[in-house]
């Protein structure tokens, strides 16, 4: 129990978050001195609420809350399960008849924003920020992690003077050094909340509970200060949308190895330790690995066990530890079951998540040591309006759970069904996956199967995804505005993962909790294009002036030129082709389509130096391409401007080849730049064989249809034709590799067009198509050509060539 309290004096205990020890702690205290307040760390906002707290939920549960405005997204989790301080202090504090407060500053607030590292979990513990007084103990101990010291001071030792051994533990941490601001505001702001209590305490106690970071700052805040009125709880400014909602949680979100802040790793040793205490823990841990690996199929012998057993006593009683702590029963398994050399770090050792490549044996160990168990909210717990409409709406459109679905996109059910799940997708919900269906705004397909998915963390999801607005369709167009907001900004966003616009159909759902609740969609500059086509699967609603207002407004700001063609591509073909989604024609389409030009040009010709050939950048020059020839009316940047640059960029020298061949090709393409190829493409040529193939590839890319007959096409073709032929045997063989990759544009019936007049230029007769068809490597025959053509130099410089005989 903590040291009885002067008259007058708060009783503080620092705790580490989710630690057993420091719980039985604080119920020992609570029940010995019967306090007339228990106030605990935890978001203050949440006191009108804590009789929904404690309605008798399942644990582990969390507070989810979300903060949204103009500039700043942000979303935060108060995890609790049966052996967090926090959670015994506000039960044994109502059991014994004291008053409960949460007495920290909202999740929203700007204080958690300061921090060096952004608040994911409030109760993140400030071992990770302040870290060097607990690497100078870890030293002092021989021990490799945090965790392991932590154990062997506090949760196997002698609870005698535990409360003494806490104080000088975190006074150690604390140490001398400033506060982050962050935090200074958040201890001004909770010790209110103390003197507070005191004032109206009548004499008895007021016991603290808080993280042990902060409690030496509260002992100073609080010493010798008057009486203050209860403190006011900070409100979101004016325009700005928030909240908080009670969700389930898991073992495996409060796990440190899956990356949870709290250092808190394997959560079902600790509830172990809480219910059976030290000893029974190190046996039901040893026994719960050796069951998952026996299950899993790993030979696990008797033998194998006794070892593993012997060897954690004795690391146990090398190491000071009264019994077998974590470390020690993980250790001594490891020892006696890995006989082959590791790849990775024993996880357990240094912290962290598991590292790709650890051994499957010390996956199943840390798997084991985590648990299964999921948190179930109280059938009474009021859910955020969200999950209510989302119920309705799969009613409506007869979406049932654990089966398939199937959507045609030209029927009005068919498609309203289709857009409910995208809905649900982009919001990180659980329950589908898509199979098939579209995957551009130009796809010819026009139904979509969906294939039942595990469920897992639906109900958590559904409730963070509140956080975005009270009906699906609102929620999902929000959660998009998000995404776009970010991605431009090479960050990710909120969103499921979305379905690329090029890419395989196949679409999941799977929410990730214990993060945004949105999900993890692809990142960086690519996600525009993700948003945007996401944006029309979603339904026109979501295409708001908002969305893609913010989508024109990232285009602007995209870093690289092939991103930046995505994003044209997808909102060129939404415009022109689509048939489905309800967006073609749109104007609010039609400022995606000019900003993406505007930017397409703009990188393109200021980009300098690199080789070879970049599909991505060629695909953006072709998608600037067809808006200026088929959507010139979007555009506020005049032809006659866009094809300047394009001149510029073929004449610059620090351009990469295959882009100056591209903007050649769109000037040829667009019914300019007549005569200015053949002079280019010959002078690449002769500089550098291989930037004159790269050249022709940007060429073909953008001008096919001039090259095979379209147009002015034979007379471009003739000219190329002609400077291949003046190519030395040395040059055509440095410059075959990429003459072929940039004859690979043409499909096989335009390669045979091709041929064809190539050999009518020589007056030949015969099968193209045979022609197409050698039976040897193309490589090969340059080769031998190259060496024959060197061994006749060689013959006439020495006379020795033999006269050709007429036949």
């Amino acid at each position: 129990m903590a040291a009885e309290p002067q008259c007058g004096e708060p009783v503080f205990i620092g705790v580490r978050h989710h630690s057993p020890a420091c719980a039985r702690l604080v119920a020992d205290t609570v029940e010995a001195l019967r306090p007339a307040f228990v106030l605990v760390e935890g978001p203050a906002d949440m006191n009108r609420r804590l009789d929904e707290l404690l309605l008798g939920h399942e644990l582990p549960v969390a507070v989810f809350s979300h903060y949204r405005d103009d500039t700043r997204t942000a979303t935060s989790w108060t995890p609790l399960c049966d052996y967090s301080p926090e959670w015994v202090a506000l039960t044994r504090g109502r059991a014994v008849g004291a008053q409960v407060r949460f007495v920290d500053l909202p999740a929203w607030h700007p204080a958690f924003v300061d921090r060096s590292v952004p608040l994911a979990n409030r109760f993140a513990d400030a071992e990770a920020r302040y870290a060097e007084a607990t690497r100078r103990l870890c030293e002092r101990f021989g021990t490799d992690s945090v965790d392991a010291l932590w154990d062997g001071l506090v949760e196997v030792s002698d609870p005698e003077g535990l409360a003494r051994r806490l104080d000088a533990y975190f006074e150690l941490v604390r140490g001398d050094a400033e506060a982050e601001p962050g935090d200074r505001a958040r201890e001004a702001y909770m010790a209110r909340w103390v003197r507070a209590a005191l004032a109206r305490a009548g004499g008895r106690p007021v016991v603290v509970v808080t993280g042990g970071f902060h409690t030496p700052a509260l002992r100073t805040l609080v010493a010798g200060a008057g009486t203050e009125d209860w403190p006011e709880v900070p409100q979101p400014p004016d325009g700005a949308l928030g909240g908080s909602f009670l969700v389930p949680y898991s073992f495996r979100q409060l796990d440190a190895f899956a990356g949870y802040q709290s250092g808190m790793p394997s959560p079902c040793y600790y509830q172990l330790l809480w219910e059976q205490g030290p000893s029974a823990a190190a046996v039901g841990l040893l026994e719960r690995v050796v069951r998952r690996l026996r299950e899993r199929r790993v030979p696990v012998s008797t033998a194998d066990l006794i070892a593993a057993r012997s060897l954690a006593e004795g690391l146990a009683a090398m190491r000071g530890h009264p019994v077998p702590a974590r470390s020690d029963v993980l250790d001594g398994l490891a020892s006696a079951l890995i006989s082959e050399a590791l790849e990775q770090p024993l996880p357990w050792s240094g912290g962290g998540t598991l590292a790709p490549g650890t051994d499957p044996a010390v996956v199943e160990m840390v798997a084991a040591s985590t648990g299964e168990r999921v948190g179930r909210l109280h059938p009474d717990t009021p859910a955020p309006p969200l999950v209510h409409d989302v119920a309705d709406e799969l009613e409506r459109c007869g979406v049932a759970s654990g089966r398939e679905v199937r959507a045609d996109l030209t029927d009005p059910a068919g498609l309203r069904r289709s857009r409910v799940l995208h809905r649900l997708r982009v919001l990180g919900i659980p329950g589908h996956v898509r199979t098939a269906g579209p995957t551009t705004g130009a796809d010819s397909v026009f139904t979509e199967t969906w294939e039942p998915a595990p469920e897992h963390g639906r109900e958590a999801a559904l409730i963070e995804a509140g956080a975005y607005g009270a009906r699906l369709d609102e929620a999902a167009a929000v959660a998009l505005t998000e995404r776009a907001r970010t991605a431009g900004a090479g960050q990710g966003g909120a969103g499921g993962s979305a379905t690329a616009p090029a890419a395989a159909p196949a679409t999941g759902t799977g929410a990730t909790s214990g993060t945004a609740p949105a999900g993890a969609p692809a990142t960086g500059d690519r996600a525009l294009s993700l948003a945007l086509f996401d944006a029309a699967l979603c339904g026109a609603d979501a295409l708001s002036a908002e969305l893609l207002g913010t989508l024109a407004a990232r285009v602007r700001a995209i870093a690289e030129l092939g991103p930046a063609g995505e994003v044209l591509t997808t909102a060129l073909h939404l415009w022109r082709h689509d048939r489905v989604y309800g967006v073609a024609g749109g104007p609010l389409l039609g400022e995606v389509v000019d900003a993406a030009v505007h930017r397409v040009l703009w990188l393109a010709e200021g980009l300098h130096g690199g080789s070879g050939v970049d599909p991505g950048r060629l695909r953006a020059m072709a998608a600037a391409r067809d808006a200026l020839r088929h959507a010139e009316g979007l555009l506020t940047l005049p032809r006659a401007a866009a094809l300047d640059t394009a001149r510029r960029i073929a004449a610059d020298p620090a351009a990469p080849a295959d882009l100056r061949g591209a903007a050649l090709g769109l000037r040829r393409s667009l019914g300019h730049g007549h005569g200015e190829v053949g002079p280019r493409a010959r002078a690449l040529a002769a500089a550098d064989p291989q930037e004159f193939g790269d050249c022709l590839a940007g060429l073909f890319a953008l001008a096919r249809d001039e090259v095979t007959g379209h147009g002015d096409g034979p007379a471009l073709l003739d000219e190329l034709d002609d400077i291949v032929t003046t190519m030395t045997g040395d040059d055509f063989l440095t410059g075959l590799p990429a003459l072929r990759q940039a004859f690979a544009h043409f499909p096989p019936r335009e390669r045979e067009r091709i041929a064809e007049r190539l050999l009518a230029r020589r007056g030949r007769r015969g099968s193209a198509s045979a022609l197409l068809r050698t039976s040897a490597d193309p490589l090969a025959l340059a080769r031998a050509r190259t060496l024959e053509d060197t061994v006749h130099r060689l013959l006439d410089r020495y006379g020795l060539r033999a006269p050709e005989v007429a036949p």
